[in-house]
């Protein structure tokens, strides 16, 4: 089992916290430990029809036995147009049919999907109009496998209220999705991914006297729905990470989590407050279109859409990426120099692992994607301007870096998409020339 332990004594010496007590910190990660390089499986991943252009894979997912990815196809001139993609066994991915219902919908980049048994459903954006802003669009899989775009009113999504639409889950109650508006964290639901109704400025969700909020991710559980993100308290520029949770997706708890990794313990959602770091236009959490562009446009790209705090550059820091685990949500994000898991224990958030980062080293700045599966956790981070990836085998307890397929050029839109299944995970990478698709039994990762 890797060496590399998760709950190291990492000290974030400007987080000043009211009303808290310490708790201890466990045993920091072995220095030593090696980084773990397995023998990837190169796959392919098949061209859509039309203009020949960069592949650009932004998400994936394991559905019903299958795999899905979305993204997008960028052409010479700079033009985009949403792809979707499927396979069988991870390593040969065969191009699907895409059905665009608007103007911007057919140059979308396709950046975020979910899985509801046995169909998927996908977010996707292309910033236009006289102010640029992202035009975001909802996909739903037909009945034939093709994935046709949403109709949607343009204040659904967008609007003078807009500020993100982050990702989409599927679950045994329908749809949802999170991200935030002008009020703070919001989310949209549907039955059927056909319809999606806005929900903003529900009490606990957004914002409110205790602080600003935004949401990222979202997950069904086995007792509803869970969204994470993060809290900024009124004065403050200290991300607290926060969960919420609905039986039905109308009605929200706020709790916040606790965060052993600075030596602190939070209890309260206003424990943590100011200091020097500026939060200004730097938290990721402001516009669909801040993760990066796109070739030929300013569509979301490699980082989730509704943005995160920023992780090693900010004390505290954000909830970014959720799963479900045996029914039970598994939250990662990024928090001083390292990153976070936190599990839900006896109905309260307790940390579970994570990593606390390198000492004299960068900081991890976001969590870009989250995969599971029974066999173990996939974490992909940005570390500065790299990409990293991460494993463990033992529910997130220790961590191990996994050395990439190729080598990820720093900074630009160059993102890392992971999924688990069936016994293997399944990484995406961008090169700079195009996204390729890798892969690696699960079983080869533990050493």
């Amino acid at each position: 089992m890797f060496a590399r332990r998760a709950l190291a004594s990492l000290v974030v010496p400007l987080l000043v916290v009211v009303g808290c007590r310490a708790e201890p910190v466990a045993d920091g990660p072995a220095a030593d430990a090696p980084v773990v390089r397995p023998d990837w499986a190169a796959g392919v991943v098949e061209p859509p029809g039309g203009a020949p252009g960069r592949l650009l894979v932004r998400d994936a997912v394991a559905c019903g036995g299958r795999w899905y990815a979305v993204g997008a196809v960028a052409a010479a001139d700079g033009g985009t147009r949403p792809a979707f993609w499927a396979s069988d066994d991870g390593r040969s991915w065969r191009a699907r049919a895409v059905r665009a219902e608007s103007f911007y919908g057919a140059r979308n980049v396709l950046y975020a999907v979910g899985c509801r048994d046995p169909r998927v459903a996908a977010l996707g954006a292309k910033s236009g109009g006289a102010h640029g802003n992202p035009r975001v669009s909802a996909w739903r899989q037909a009945a034939d496998g093709a994935l046709v775009e949403v109709p949607a009113e343009f204040e659904t999504f967008g609007g003078p209220e807009a500020v993100a639409v982050a990702r989409v889950a599927g679950g045994p109650g329908g749809w949802l999705i999170a991200g935030g508006r002008v009020s703070g964290a919001a989310v949209w639901t549907s039955p059927d991914a056909g319809e999606f109704t806005l929900r903003s400025g529900v009490a606990q969700l957004a914002g409110d006297a205790r602080g600003r909020t935004a949401g990222l991710d979202a997950v069904a559980a086995s007792d509803g729905w869970v969204v994470v993100g993060w809290l900024l308290p009124p004065g403050g520029t200290a991300f607290v990470p926060v969960v919420w949770t609905s039986s039905d997706g109308r009605s929200w708890r706020r709790s916040t989590l606790p965060d052993r990794l600075s030596g602190v313990e939070r209890d309260g959602s206003t424990s943590a407050v100011g200091d020097p770091a500026s939060a200004g236009g730097s938290t990721r959490g402001g516009s669909a279109s801040t993760g990066g562009s796109a070739p030929g446009g300013s569509a979301p790209g490699g980082s989730t859409p509704g943005g995160s705090a920023p992780g090693g550059s900010t004390p505290g820091g954000s909830a970014e990426r959720v799963v479900s685990v045996a029914g039970e949500p598994v939250v990662v994000g990024a928090v001083g120099q390292g990153f976070v898991l936190w599990r839900r224990v006896a109905g309260r958030w307790r940390v579970a692992g994570g990593f606390a980062g390198a000492a004299g080293g960068a900081g991890v700045r976001s969590v870009d994607g989250l995969a599971a599966d029974g066999a173990g956790l996939a974490v992909a981070v940005g570390v500065g301007a790299e990409r990293s990836l991460w494993w463990s085998g033992d529910g997130g307890g220790s961590w191990g870096e996994v050395a990439l397929p190729v080598e990820v050029p720093g900074g630009g839109d160059h993102p890392v998409t992971v999924t688990v299944g069936g016994g293997r995970l399944v990484v995406f990478v961008d090169d700079g020339r195009s996204s390729g698709v890798w892969s690696v039994r699960t079983a080869d990762l533990v050493r």
